[in-house]
């Protein structure tokens, strides 16, 4: 490797052309970016005290041998981002001179020189013909710009987005164009140059991460892929597989979705959920352990990330999974992601008709949304979703996928008809986050002639307003204050309309028979052709009891929207797990320690804390340890004579401890399951070690989604 400073602008006079290899990322620089870039051109510019500005590297390789005949392009590894935003910045620049028609300024700065010192190659043909040659996405936006050509079919945004940003930045400081010449003069970067027979451009590549917009997980694993290949392999998978999703992804999507979807196609595949700042990492390991070649590896992917189009961004074509995708990209429900790709792929390797595979996406949203409703913590989502997949028995699929969710253990579970109807009478559903979508749920249900309740807003029967007139008053009775706090937002009493400044605040009699349009159409509930608004118009007094009675009717429609999968008792009891042999049984009193003395009363007051913790939490005595489950040991209890030892069950670089108590096991022989260790011996430190405990537990449930 050679590291040399260099001029910007003697660097590109000098290079034959620079090429970006098709592994590489398009480009991606923002507004944002480019407006510092020019902010630090001008500052140097209009000072006579700034000699140079650095604005970072760029790190080439040499494609073959090269010889004083012929010069290949220099393959750029890092740095286009730069190279194509001065490009940019350059034409905007010799645009203006042209259009101004500005002759030279400085002796050394006009439309003809800047073209053709630091844009072109003037005696060459062909892409020849260029400095720089980006990569497919952006190369025919480029030379469209550097031709003055019209624009291709599908143009690079960014590309043009910042060339008129720098056309607009140049026209505004037209009288400081000499300040603009003299900061370009000044850009200063880093010329690295590798030699392919001793440098590892994939290496040095991940080290050189550098100052412009930080590589995403996807940049670095399309360059895992592909930089290594040889030239017409590697030609052969981008344009057969990784351009297409791209394509499908679209310029904008690309860059938000496609590291998430590498995430989800990692979980799918191996069942584990990589941190979305290491999804790399994990890319490497799962690449070195694949049983196939590249060819096959990438074919996957391609697969995986059609399907993923598919569900993530409405490119499904069966119109029916195409609303059942869209209502739980309404709900985010990302988490389910990976397992609905395998039940995908199980669909398109022939195992699933397209009606199951609508009744397995339906199921999982009724599990998501009942558990929302019925306010289950969503931490352990993400677990119960990586690995249900491989649970399932594909000669008996459907049967398989509503056992698995039959079988989910407390603090995983589908929330059963009388729980969820209970709940959703109750639950504030004014100001639920997917308003719109239960509401367009419950209306549609059974309708072929949907409802688009974008049109409509929501309107509550008994209103907002706390100063209720005395007609409300009495309609609600003495407590009206109480039954207008406990149900207002609730599902009794909330409806759509089309009129809800007809409506506003008037009484409930003139709400059902008396409202009008302004056309004279009587529009009371009476006469709405809304399902929502069902009944309404033979309710002859809207007190507490009709709130009521109104949802437990909703509440009976909702669980038939939501529904809950349904399985024969012996035939989910094929499904259930083999007890294990029962072997000796412990008690507190084969542990002397927690019987008497100071560590009784700690031991009482630590297990009360750990069981109330979450209602799934169980407690075993075993003979050398208390252990605490949730669906495994989250911390196990140590009994000793002067403190208790507790295990918790995660790694030492997973717990946040700011007093420095736990120390790391991992290497260590031990009693209980985990690797860090606190000891507890005073009662004023239980509520410190209840949070890492509770770290332990959280962990076990599965964490932030989006760790």
């Amino acid at each position: 490797m050679k590291a040399t400073e260099a001029n910007l602008l003697t660097f590109l006079q000098k290079s034959p052309q620079f090429a970006i290899p098709i592994y590489q990322r398009n480009y991606s620089w923002t507004s944002a970016q480019c407006r510092q870039l020019w902010a630090d051109l001008l500052r140097a510019g209009r000072s006579a005290n700034i000699n140079a500005h650095f604005i970072g590297a760029v790190v080439y390789v040499k494609r073959g041998q090269e010889n004083v005949v012929a010069q290949e392009p220099l393959m750029v590894i890092d740095g286009q981002q730069r190279l194509t935003t001065s490009t940019l910045l350059i034409t905007a620049l010799a645009k203006h001179f042209e259009d101004k028609g500005i002759p030279e300024l400085l002796e050394a700065f006009s439309a003809k020189k800047l073209r053709n010192y630091y844009l072109l190659n003037p005696y060459e043909d062909g892409e020849r013909h260029y400095k720089l040659i980006l990569s497919e996405t952006d190369k025919d936006t480029l030379l469209a710009i550097l031709n003055n050509a019209p624009m291709p079919a599908e143009a690079s945004h960014r590309i043009v987005e910042n060339y008129e940003l720098f056309q607009e930045l140049i026209d505004a400081h037209h009288s400081e164009l000499e300040a603009i010449c003299r900061g370009l003069s000044k850009l200063v970067i880093v010329d690295v140059s590798l030699d392919r027979s001793q440098d590892n451009p994939q290496l040095i590549f991940e080290s050189m991460n550098s100052t412009g917009l930080e590589l995403s997980q996807a940049d670095l694993i399309r360059n895992y892929i592909l930089m290594g290949l040889e030239q017409k392999l590697q030609t052969d998978l981008y344009r057969t597989y990784w351009r297409p999703m791209e394509k499908a992804f679209g310029q904008t999507a690309y860059g938000v979705h496609f590291d998430p979807f590498m995430r989800h196609y990692l979980t799918a595949k191996t069942g584990e959920i990589p941190n979305v700042r290491e999804v790399y990492t994990a890319f490497k390991s799962f690449a070195a352990s694949f049983k196939g070649d590249i060819t096959s590896l990438v074919a996957d992917i391609h697969s995986y990330a059609t399907y993923y189009c598919a569900m993530a961004l409405g490119a499904e074509q069966d119109n029916a999974l195409k609303q059942a995708f869209h209502d739980l990209r309404e709900l985010k429900v990302d988490v389910a992601y990976p397992f609905l790709l395998d039940v995908y792929h199980d669909f398109k390797q022939g195992r699933l008709s397209a009606e199951e595979v609508l009744a397995i996406v339906r199921l999982v949203e009724s599990y998501v949304f009942r558990r929302a409703i019925c306010a289950i913590p969503t931490n352990s989502l993400n677990k119960t979703f990586a690995g249900m997949s491989r649970t399932l028995k594909k000669d008996r699929y459907w049967e398989s996928v509503k056992a698995a969710f039959l079988l989910l253990p407390s603090y995983r579970r589908f929330p059963s008809d009388e729980e969820f109807q209970r709940e959703v009478k109750l639950r504030d559903l004014y100001n639920f986050r997917s308003r719109s979508y239960w509401l367009r749920r419950l209306e549609n249900h059974g309708r072929k002639e949907r409802v688009v309740v974008e049109d409509y807003t929501i309107e509550h029967i008994m209103p907002q307003n706390e100063a209720l007139s005395p007609e409300w008053q009495a309609e609600l009775g003495t407590e009206w204050q109480r039954v207008q706090q406990t149900w207002l937002h609730t599902l009794g009493n909330l409806t759509l309309t089309g009129y809800n400044s007809e409506y506003s605040d008037h009484s409930f009699a003139y709400k059902r028979d008396q409202v009008t349009s302004k056309e004279g159409k009587k529009i009371g509930f009476k006469y709405s052709p809304l399902n929502l608004n069902e009944g309404l118009g033979a309710v002859e007094k809207w007190d507490e009891e009709a709130i009521k009675a109104r949802a437990s009717r909703l509440a009976g429609e909702a669980a038939k929207v939501w529904t809950a999968p349904q399985l024969a008792a012996d035939v989910l009891d094929a499904y259930r797990p083999v007890a294990g042999t029962v072997g000796q049984q412990y008690t507190i009193a084969d542990h002397p320690h927690l019987l008497s003395g100071a560590m009784q009363g700690l031991f009482d007051a630590l297990r009360k804390a750990i069981i109330a913790l979450d209602p799934c939490v169980s407690e075993e005595f075993l003979k050398l340890y208390v252990a605490y489950k949730a669906e495994t040991n989250f911390v196990d209890v140590v009994p000793q004579a002067k403190r208790l030892l507790l295990v918790l069950n995660l790694g030492i670089e997973d717990i946040e401890d700011p007093k420095k108590l736990c120390r790391d096991i991992s290497n260590i022989g031990r009693w209980g399951n985990g690797d860090v260790e606190v000891g507890l011996s005073n009662i004023d430190d239980l509520p410190y070690v209840m949070g890492l405990i509770r770290q332990s537990f959280d962990h076990q449930m599965g964490g932030p989604q989006d760790a």
